[in-house]
């Protein structure tokens, strides 16, 4: 069974219930204050609970109980008493109990063993069940090896343990003699992640916990230990996160429905869609179509001109425009009828949807549908081609095109193409990577939409200094190196990200284009006319003083505004086109060796710059 606790979304007990049933989970967890604030008994809980199809699995938490002197000993067993009656009505025969953390508490295992004892025989007299889980920062109990050995010896059939992947991991406990506890006797499994983070367990408890799939910790050993026991009762996810609370409940559950997935496969890797025999390869972008009006059309079109691409094409039936150079094609979509019309006036100008070359289209898009992502299908034109497609980032599409299609039939079936455009290419060959803006609430929902539906392995996160304010950057890359995304975020409105996303709602911002030759690109690029975001002598003379390099070479990069880095396996060279109408722009680049990185170190300079330089547009219009 899957089930997510309420805690874990926002809005009330009403909408919660919504959104767990519309993502297709089974079961839900009852965190009791939600109850609490909800106006209406709990029967009117459990008729909608039933209403939506779904089982309340549990109420919870029931805290500071075990190894309590009295009198609270007393009060805490007709405390349960008063819970089970609610559980009753609830419609749900289980409750968890989490390790006391009272400092009233004494440290006595073979107390707290008959205090369970005790709660299990009255909660087996009205038919239900209790669990228990080690808390992290219990006071006295705080491991779930401890927990377990307090769980049999209390030793009674209404008795069970609680697992919970975040206080199993986050402490730094061993999963492996996970794998000896019998499967019968766990009650309840929680799933969480979390980013590594150097930070009290509680805090990073209560406001970092995150789903399997968008954080750092050993969810797939924990799984896998896991799936050892045997064990076949409910996983559940029960996620403490700030951005959560304020994230729309609809998309958060759906987001959990891809985690759970992701981590039953984990449990059993032979099955998994996500182990790299099984993850979907890739032969890099094919293209990006940009939708906007015919006047911001004419405009790109110079800038294209300027770069280097040839206008090579005309869409048979629609207002479009075909543009490319090297292995990029580029689409100009003006058409006033389609999808990308509805996009733009949600969006301004801005790119509507990319292409990528897909080896197996079809199987990709199984993966993508097992993961619940959400298939499109627009009008098609006779005799065109119909290329499947996904939803993705803030509803822009992403089409999968087989490497023989993307090599000619689809251009020559779609568009009057003319004949021997004039070759004005500058040497730019693909491109290497895409970067997108995205509100800070939805960066780990994107994250984990690209692992699950296209198998994309997440790098660490990268926080950069923008003049106007912290922009937080995270790398998406496939197993192949083919397909390389980075999601940018920011609190702050006025950086770079941020006046994207107040702007346009977010989407891609950055267009990454490869050369062999980032010199003789720029050169020609610059004598045509392009202009660049100049970069400042301090960066250079600081360049110089950082890295051995050639002065030749420094000064070379000084005269074209190129960056630079390097790692111990290549070197990575970028330079940055100004913003085009003030949405996205150009990046042009040159990889050396096995360089993987993006010139992270760079950026805020990079920032600065391109701060600077809209400023001063800004101030001159």
């Amino acid at each position: 069974m899957r089930s997510i606790a309420t805690v874990s979304l926002s809005g009330d007990l009403g909408s919660k219930f919504e959104a767990v049933a519309r993502a297709g989970y089974d079961g839900i967890e009852i965190f009791e204050n939600d109850l609490l604030t909800w106006n209406g008994a709990p029967e009117t809980v459990r008729a909608l609970a039933e209403s939506l199809g779904l089982v309340i699995i549990a109420l919870q938490p029931f805290r500071d109980f075990e190894a309590m002197p009295e009198p609270h000993r007393s009060r805490n067993l007709v405390r349960a008493e008063r819970k089970f009656a609610l559980m009753k009505a609830l419609g749900t025969d289980f409750m968890l109990i989490c390790s006391n953390t009272s400092p009233l508490s004494v440290a006595d295992d073979a107390r707290a063993a008959e205090d369970l004892r005790e709660l299990a025989e009255r909660a087996a007299a009205h038919g239900l069940r209790i669990g228990f889980e080690a808390l992290a920062w219990g006071r006295h109990i705080n491991d779930y090896r401890h927990a377990w050995a307090i769980v049999e010896r209390a030793d009674h059939p209404a008795l069970g343990l609680v697992l919970d992947s975040f206080h199993v991991l986050a402490p730094g406990l061993p999963t492996a003699p996970i794998a000896d506890i019998p499967g019968e006797r766990i009650s309840l499994v929680h799933l969480a992640d979390a980013p590594l983070m150097q930070m009290d367990l509680l805090n990073w408890s209560r406001h970092y916990r995150c789903f399997p799939g968008q954080g750092g910790l050993d969810m797939a050993g924990f799984m896998r230990a896991l799936g050892r026991t045997g064990y076949k009762g409910p996983l559940s996810h029960e996620i403490f996160n700030t951005d959560f609370r304020m994230a729309c409940a609809r998309d958060t559950a759906l987001d959990g429905m891809r985690s759970m997935i992701l981590a039953e496969h984990l449990r059993d890797e032979t099955s998994a869609p996500n182990t790299p025999a099984t993850s979907p390869s890739f032969q890099g972008i094919h293209f990006l179509e940009f939708t906007l009006d015919e006047t911001q059309a004419k405009a790109l079109g110079k800038m294209l001109t300027l770069l280097g691409f040839c206008h090579i094409g005309r869409h048979r039936s629609k207002n479009i425009d075909l543009w490319r150079q090297g292995k990029v094609h580029l689409v100009l979509n003006m058409d006033t009828h389609i999808f990308a019309h509805t996009y733009r006036l949600m969006h301004g100008l801005s790119v509507c949807a990319i292409g990528v070359r897909a080896d197996h289209p079809e199987q990709t898009m199984a993966r993508a549908q097992t993961y619940r992502a959400c298939a499109f299908e627009g009008p098609v034109g006779p005799g065109e081609l119909r290329l499947p497609a996904i939803r993705g980032v803030n509803d822009s599409l992403i089409y999968l095109v087989d490497p023989d299609t993307a090599r000619d039939r689809q251009w020559r079936t779609d568009f009057f193409l003319f004949e021997a455009p004039v070759p004005l290419e500058a040497g730019i060959t693909s491109i290497d990577h895409l970067s997108t803006a995205v509100a800070p609430t939805q960066r780990l929902r994107w994250q984990l939409f690209f692992r699950t539906v296209f198998g994309l392995e997440a790098s660490i996160e990268h926080e950069m200094a923008d003049p106007n304010g912290l922009v937080v950057s995270q790398a998406l890359v496939s197993q192949d190196q083919t397909i390389r995304l980075v999601l940018n975020t920011s609190p702050a409105h006025d950086t770079l990200p941020g006046r994207f996303m107040s702007e346009g709602r977010g989407g891609i911002q950055q267009i990454a284009l490869a050369t062999d030759d980032i010199f003789a690109t720029l050169d020609q690029l610059i004598a045509r006319g392009l202009r660049l975001v100049p970069i400042p002598d301090n960066y250079y003379d600081d360049l110089a003083a950082r890295i051995e390099l050639d002065d030749a070479l420094v000064e070379a990069m000084r005269a074209r505004h190129i960056l630079y880095d390097q790692s111990e396996h290549g070197e990575f060279l970028h330079a940055y086109t100004d913003l085009f109408d003030g949405r996205f722009h150009f990046e042009i680049i040159e990889r050396r060796g096995d360089y993987t990185q993006f010139g992270a170190v760079n950026a805020p300079i990079r920032l600065a710059a391109q701060s600077r330089l809209h400023t001063v547009t800004a101030r001159a219009s």
